[in-house]
């Protein structure tokens, strides 16, 4: 049996990646869903053997490498009647050197939305679930205020900061022609053109998607995380325009952060209503 291909989706949280992935799980030569857990197996699987450990020097650089590709087969052998594996990690855009390195043909799909709107999003969650403790939070003074809820999740190693940033790494990277950035506003607002576009970018044939029928729900795991709804996709795929309820001079704060939106100094393949470069993706 052929080896599957593997695909990567990363991005920034409430952008669009588990509808991708719900969108993507129509079709029946691939295998998609939210946040898996190889990343962090890899990652912690190097730590234990990196430099400074007591197995960095009976563990040579060919080993790891087949440890790593060995996590990815391991966790993915019940899918096995799938042609295209597609693994969700918002850790993937900083770590494209291993990535390229193990998979070679393989592209990276990075769902962003306007910074601004990420966290309006999220706090929209927050407040849907007044009577819960969300992990995303360490203690009150972080969950305090609007204003502590946001800067919090903005900063380099939290909920939003961390991925934007790993998102920014692999955008001006050297390996930035292997990934696709897809603009939330436009897949929800168009799936029709922008499915067919991600086919193009993957060297896979299209296939019929239903927009109008898209299921995807993990209840259990957003009871862990203490935010009901977090990965819950409404079966219509549809754009919804809104009111922000965060306070305007919070709003503004996060709104410029779309670096996506200039390609003129990156690799990277774009799909998003304002792209502008001397040579457009």
């Amino acid at each position: 049996m052929t080896a599957a291909k593997y695909h990567f989706i990363s991005g920034l949280p409430r952008s669009g990646s588990t509808l991708l992935a719900a969108l993507l799980l129509q079709n029946p030569r691939f295998h998609a869903g939210m946040t898996s857990p190889v990343g962090s197996l890899f990652r912690g699987m190097l730590n234990q053997l990196g430099a400074g450990s007591e197995f960095s020097t009976v563990v040579s650089k060919d080993q790891r490498r087949r440890l790593t590709r060995g996590i990815f087969e391991s966790y993915y052998a019940d899918q096995a009647d799938k042609e295209v594996i597609f693994d969700t990690n918002r850790m993937w855009s900083a770590h494209m050197p291993i990535l390229m390195d193990q998979f070679p043909d393989s592209k990276l799909i990075a769902c962003v939305r306007n910074v601004a709107w990420v966290m309006d999003s999220v706090e929209r969650r927050y407040r849907a679930n007044p009577y819960e403790i969300t992990r995303l939070f360490n203690d009150d003074v972080e969950r305090n205020t609007v204003y502590s809820r946001v800067e919090t999740l903005g900063q380099a190693n939290r909920l939003v900061g961390y991925p934007w940033t790993a998102l920014k790494e692999a955008f001006y990277g050297e390996h930035a022609a292997s990934m696709l950035i897809v603009d939330y506003d436009l897949l929800a607002q168009a799936p029709e053109k922008v499915m067919p576009l991600i086919y193009q970018f993957i060297a896979e044939p299209e296939f019929a998607h239903d927009f109008s029928n898209v299921q995807y729900d993990a209840p259990e795991f957003d009871a862990q995380l203490g935010l009901h709804g977090m990965h819950k996709v409404r079966s219509n795929v549809s754009y919804e325009k809104r009111t922000t309820i965060l306070p305007p001079d919070l709003f503004e704060k996060f709104n410029s952060l779309s670096f996506w939106n200039d390609t003129s100094n990156s690799r990277c393949n774009v799909i998003t209503p304002k792209a502008h470069s001397s040579n457009p993706a």
